[in-house]
C-alpha cells in the first residue's frame, strides 16, 4: 500500500477580505477554568470566611462566584456555604435545586406548606419548580442553633431561573434601618 496524504482545500470564501479569525471570550474562559481547576486553591479555611447576617440569616460562604476572595478556588461552579439558625431562617421562594446536610440539630423545613422533620445527619433536598418552591427552615432548640451545609450547583440554578423572592426575613438578619 502506498502512502496517502490528505490534502485540504482553502476554501475561497475564508480567504475574501471580509473575515475575521474568530476567537469569542468563552474560549478565554474556557482557558481559565481549566487551568483554575488544575492549579487553583483546594482548602479553604474557616478562619478565613466571615460570618455574613443577612435578611435570610447567618451564614459562612466557602465557595461562591459572588465573592471576588474565592475567585482563586480550583472551582466557582458551586456555592456552598454553612447555615447556623437560632430561631429559623427567612422565608423565600426560588426554583430549587440547592440541598442541605444538617451537621446539627433538630428541626423542620416548610416546604411549598408541608411540614419535612429534620436533623443532624440527615440531607434536605430542595425540589425543581419552574413557578418556584416556597420556603422556611426552623430549629426547635433555640438555645442550641441548627446548622447545615447548603451546597447549590450554579450553572443548575443560573439555567432553572436564578430567581429568589424574599417572602418574610430571618430575625437574625434583621437589622436597624433595613
Amino acid at each position: 500500500m502506498a502512502n496517502k496524504t490528505r490534502v485540504r482545500e482553502r476554501d475561497p470564501e475564508a480567504e475574501a477580505s471580509d473575515t475575521r479569525l474568530y476567537e469569542p471570550k468563552q474560549y478565554e474562559y474556557v482557558v481559565e477554568e481549566l487551568d483554575r481547576a488544575a492549579h487553583g486553591r483546594i482548602v479553604v479555611h474557616a478562619v478565613d470566611r466571615p460570618w455574613d447576617v443577612h435578611r435570610q440569616g447567618i451564614a459562612k460562604r466557602y465557595l461562591s462566584p459572588h465573592e471576588p476572595e474565592l475567585r482563586d478556588t480550583a472551582t466557582h461552579q458551586w456555592e456552598v456555604s454553612l447555615q447556623r439558625a437560632s430561631k429559623r431562617s427567612g422565608e423565600h421562594r426560588h426554583q430549587g435545586g440547592p440541598v442541605m446536610f444538617v451537621l446539627e440539630g433538630v428541626g423542620h423545613s416548610v416546604i411549598d406548606g408541608v411540614r419535612h422533620d429534620w436533623e443532624a445527619g440527615d440531607l434536605v433536598m430542595l425540589p425543581l419548580a419552574a413557578g418556584g418552591i416556597e420556603h422556611q427552615h426552623f430549629n426547635h432548640d433555640p438555645e442550641h442553633p441548627a446548622k447545615w451545609i447548603a451546597v447549590a450547583y450554579r450553572p443548575f440554578a443560573k439555567n432553572a431561573g436564578s430567581e429568589i423572592t424574599e417572602l418574610e426575613p430571618s430575625p437574625a438578619g434583621i437589622t436597624s434601618g433595613r
